[in-house]
């Protein structure tokens, strides 16, 4: 459908062709990787608002070319410490409603800025100013935030803040219409300005009072009166007192490559731990997207699931066997549940590591409740030193209310906890909910640096386990590799509130032949037909960087307005 894009000096891949636009006028000026992807980023908080939300939640993962270290911030606000742990149990019937009680600290101002003033070059005010036009003077409406817009117009109803935004003369907006987010190009340049203001004192100082602005000044006033106002949980110290810390990534060898992730405070593990169940089979000799090939990759991940489900949370709360998850050993134990002829009717078992924290899972789980999401969205840039920035930012707009005059909705991010405190991914205050939003880099030594990621909730780690193996084993260019043709399993509880789950479906793209259907069919899959180059499918983004030419090849996905710019 396109070509992959070729250059050799920069390159960046975004979720929409507006924030590729703001990247790449960042790299052209001079900034590194770190401010293209920020401002790009920040961004898609503008032009994807719908799915990504400026107080939202936006995991960062970075390489520095010159010490070839890799890094994480976790981007991902906890929730506040007026939550009494058993509040969803004891006044809402075990669930955590839409509305302003599952709204967790925001966490993305405070990762976009600690980024720029641990790797970056340029000021806030530089890297947001194309994010503040898009909101202030508006930008044209595209059909998959109309159509979004339009299948949620009655949530956002039900708050004037959303519906003064995304209802606009009480109508959601039509393809092709100008869209103004006049609140929220107030809030950045109020950013801004308090930035400016401190300008004598150097970068760093005028950095923090751009954060201050947002966690300690009036838009942290704003937020926290709105909230005190309709019983909501949110309190200045929360906001005052949060920062987002260095995470450790987690890495697995496969094919040759090194693949990084985040922590098992989201659910970046799952990719690595699906590549090590599939390190003992030959994938190539199956043949890409074959019904043998399908079947394990499908197995492989449901076992993964389990897995995340069982064990994954907030490291700070929960102990995490992470790296005996991670071990080769585990998955080889792990790997003999895979059969051939026969896939598990629901999820499997989840494992029991050395170390780990077990029991029973008090979690009820519900079949068939909804469990797509469409909510995320990527960027990845490598720059002219061969640094690489991932991040996968989120946060949607309709489950829960903007603080009028703002233009902000703070991170709804509690609905992927679950409401039982004993649940690994249980309510706590303080805690982080576990988080699907999980960017990823991999890199082959001697041939490529690789970022990359996706939308989707809990397809992203299988469009990313997908499209890393299109170009670990298969060879493909990246542009190939992100058009593909994919699948999903959706045979474990969801991320999400309420949580539910359909046993043993899988989805299949409709591009994936109908015998090759059958035949998982036979092995006792659901088998869910989507559309050709479905949304719902992920919508990765990458960047394939070789260091020892400089040249970069980068991969947008067409399933949603992805596009890649480079030089």
């Amino acid at each position: 459908m396109r070509p992959s894009l070729l250059g050799t000096r920069h390159m960046i891949a975004a979720g929409h062709y507006l924030a590729a636009h703001a990247g790449f006028e960042i790299l052209e000026a001079g900034g590194n990787a770190i401010d293209a992807g920020v401002g790009a980023g920040i961004a898609l908080g503008v032009v994807q608002s719908e799915l990504v939300n400026f107080a939202g939640v936006a995991p960062i993962m970075i390489y520095l070319a010159d010490s070839r270290e890799v890094m994480t911030l976790g981007g991902l606000g906890p929730w506040p410490r007026a939550l009494a742990p058993d509040l969803f149990q004891r006044q809402h019937g075990g669930r955590i409603p839409e509305g302003i009680l599952r709204v967790v600290v925001p966490a993305a101002p405070e990762a976009w800025i600690t980024a720029l003033q641990r790797w970056g070059t340029m000021s806030f005010a530089d890297v947001a100013g194309a994010a503040t036009r898009f909101a202030g003077d508006g930008f044209v409406m595209y059909p998959l935030m109309a159509g979004l817009i339009a299948d949620n117009a009655e949530s956002y109803a039900r708050w004037p803040g959303n519906a003064a935004i995304y209802l606009p003369g009480g109508a959601p907006p039509t393809v092709g219409s100008l869209f103004r987010q006049t609140d929220l190009a107030r809030t950045l340049q109020y950013m801004a300005d308090q930035e400016r203001a401190t300008a004598r004192k150097g970068r760093a100082t005028g950095l923090r009072a751009a954060r201050d602005a947002f966690y300690r000044g009036d838009i942290a006033a704003e937020i926290v009166r709105f909230h005190e106002q309709n019983d909501g949980l949110l309190r200045a110290e929360d906001l005052a007192e949060f920062e987002v810390g260095i995470e450790p990534a987690v890495r697995t060898g496969f094919a040759g490559a090194t693949v990084f992730a985040c922590g098992p405070w989201c659910q970046g593990p799952v990719l690595l731990q699906a590549l090590n169940l599939l390190e003992g089979f030959d994938l190539a000799a199956a043949g890409h997207n074959s019904a043998d090939y399908i079947h394990r990759l499908c197995e492989a991940l449901k076992l993964a699931f389990a897995d995340r489900h069982h064990h994954y949370g907030d490291p700070r709360f929960v102990s995490v066997p992470i790296e005996a998850l991670l071990s080769e050993a585990y998955a080889v134990e792990r790997r003999r549940l895979i059969d051939p002829d026969r896939a598990w009717p629901d999820m499997p078992p989840a494992g029991d590591p050395p170390h780990a924290v077990t029991g029973d899972d008090a979690t009820t789980i519900t079949a068939n409740a909804p469990i797509s999401a469409l909510d995320t969205s990527y960027v990845a840039v490598v720059d002219r030193h061969g640094n690489a920035f991932s991040a996968t930012p989120s946060d949607t707009a309709h489950d829960a209310p903007v603080v009028p005059g703002t233009g902000l909705c703070p991170s709804s991010r509690g609905k992927q906890s679950w409401a039982d405190p004993a649940h690994p991914s249980g309510v706590a205050p303080g805690k982080r909910p576990r988080l699907t939003p999980n960017p990823a880099l991999a890199i082959r030594d001697g041939a490529w640096v690789m970022p990359f990621g996706t939308p989707g909730g809990d397809v992203q780690p299988q469009a990313m386990l997908q499209t890393f193996l299109n170009v670990a084993v298969f060879g493909m260019e990246p542009q190939a590799a992100v058009e593909a043709p994919r699948f999903a399993t959706a045979s474990f509880p969801s991320s999400f509130e309420p949580h539910g789950h359909a046993p043993g479906r899988l989805d299949l793209e409709g591009l994936i032949p109908e015998r090759t259907a059958a035949s998982l069919r036979a092995r006792g899959h659901d088998v869910n037909r989507w559309p050709d180059r479905h949304a719902k499918a992920g919508a990765i983004c990458l960047i394939q960087s070789d260091p020892a030419t400089g040249i970069h090849a980068a991969g947008a996905d067409h399933r949603r307005p992805c596009y890649a710019l480079g030089w």
